[in-house]
């Protein structure tokens, strides 16, 4: 291949030493490694050799790349939905005080050591603890790393090799085509059916208890759709008698994760008032209403959750230290942004919702948020949106920073209701910004 000619501009091209000495690279090399700005500035070079950037851009561009360079690919967004726990956007937000909890066990700690003794301690035991002063209607708690886990762990440390009794009216499917009783079934349990879609009574339970070696009776609230008219379901108080005459536990898989009733939301379970009515162990998810980190909890009978603990498969399952600390933080601190934007006040979201209209000129509509996340279907949360060019949807999304309008009715609406008020200036800007790209 020959040499370019002397005049090549090419030439001019910053060479790699002198671009991993300017102050920026240094700086980028500390904080996201080396390889990594190596390659911006390769990236740079190489766009400069196929004449995309003027050699003399290079070493400008290379620093506001570095600059904008995120440690990692997540993009912090602005939800302007209105969906509170938004599976998409990570479910549940952390506290202040769960990110402080974070950041502190992201080092060394002692999250299986008691520091009296220098000898091993219980894993989580903090954790588990918060939980229960949180939620005194369990006896002992147990955290692993996602709902659908918690509920793997239980089905096999209950039924493995037995049936586990469960209403057809709860065989659910839930996100991604996810099913519950898929899973439970890979778990090397048996799926017993009883009752019908709308309508399961005792006598159906009764009957299966009676006829098959069962392990579990699994009652599951269908969180993500209701079931209306002619309808009978089976109390947690008639299951309760049941399981305690065969010597069967009932294992109540809630949800959302509500510890306590929540008036907003009337007909959504919560661990307490199920473990109280005749559960003898709760399975619910701590990163939506609960406004934690990603997590299964179980929660119920100490011997059940000990057994539980102790089973193989809760060592693949555990929760990490991260996720002990922000749990620990969660429950036993101030209220999580989850239960902010739910409770939010109604005229601070419309004096809110107006003043961005006005600086932005466009009008306010009624617009009602959601719970998400599978809580509450059905629920409205009344509030308020801007009403943008269904155009600016997709500039919004890739703005810096970005944000996540909801498309609804041939139009781009912004509702503030889960946008941090401290935040309403940078929401205002890149609207801003997004309109004058339209």
């Amino acid at each position: 291949m020959s040499k370019p000619p002397v005049t090549d501009p090419r030439r001019r091209i910053p060479r790699t030493d002198a671009l991993l000495s300017l102050p920026a690279a240094i700086d980028a090399r500390k904080r996201l490694g080396d390889g990594t700005v190596r390659a911006t500035i390769r990236a740079a070079q190489d766009a400069a050799r196929r004449g995309e950037l003027p050699p003399d851009d290079v070493e400008q561009a290379v620093v506001d790349a570095l600059s904008g360079h995120r440690a990692s690919s997540a993009r912090p967004v602005l939800n302007a939905t209105g969906v509170v726990v938004h599976t998409n956007l990570g479910r549940a937000p952390l506290s202040p005080t769960a990110l402080e909890a974070v950041v502190a066990a992201s080092g060394y700690v002692d999250v299986e050591l008691d520091l009296r003794t220098g000898t091993r301690s219980k894993r989580g035991a903090a954790t588990r603890a918060a939980l229960v002063n949180a939620c005194p209607a369990a006896g002992d708690a147990l955290m692993v790393n996602n709902g659908a886990a918690a509920l793997v762990l239980a089905t096999t440390a209950l039924a493995a090799g037995r049936a586990v009794v469960i209403s057809r009216g709860e065989m659910i499917e839930i996100g991604a085509g996810f099913r519950l009783t898929e899973l439970i079934a890979s778990t090397g349990a048996r799926l017993h059916e009883v009752g019908t879609t709308n309508r399961t009574h005792a006598r159906d339970y009764a009957d299966a208890l009676a006829s098959d070696d069962v392990g579990a009776i699994l009652k599951v609230h269908p969180s993500n759709f209701r079931v209306e008219g002619f309808t009978s379901d089976t109390s947690l108080a008639e299951l309760r008698d049941l399981g305690r005459a065969h010597d069967v536990p009932v294992v109540a898989d809630i949800g959302s994760g509500l510890l306590r009733p929540d008036p907003l939301l009337p007909d959504e379970p919560d661990a307490t008032t199920t473990l109280e009515s005749g559960a003898d162990l709760v399975i619910a998810s701590g990163d939506k209403l609960l406004g934690g980190p990603q997590a299964g909890l179980l929660l119920g009978d100490p011997t059940l959750v000990q057994r539980l603990a102790k089973h193989p498969l809760a060592r693949a399952v555990r929760a990490d230290k991260l996720a002990l600390a922000a749990m620990e933080a969660t429950v036993g601190g101030p209220r999580p942004p989850v239960w902010k934007y739910l409770h939010a006040d109604s005229e601070n979201l419309r004096v809110r919702t107006e003043s961005l209209a006005t600086a932005l000129g466009f009008p306010v509509v009624a617009h009602d948020g959601r719970v998400g996340g599978g809580g509450a279907p059905g629920v409205p949360l009344p509030g308020w949106a801007v009403r943008l060019p269904v155009a600016a949807a997709g500039r919004l999304r890739l703005g810096d920073p970005a944000v996540l309008p909801r498309v609804h009715d041939d139009a781009c609406l912004v509702d503030v209701r889960c946008v941090p008020e401290a935040d309403d200036p940078r929401l205002l800007a890149a609207i801003v910004q997004a309109l004058d790209e339209l």
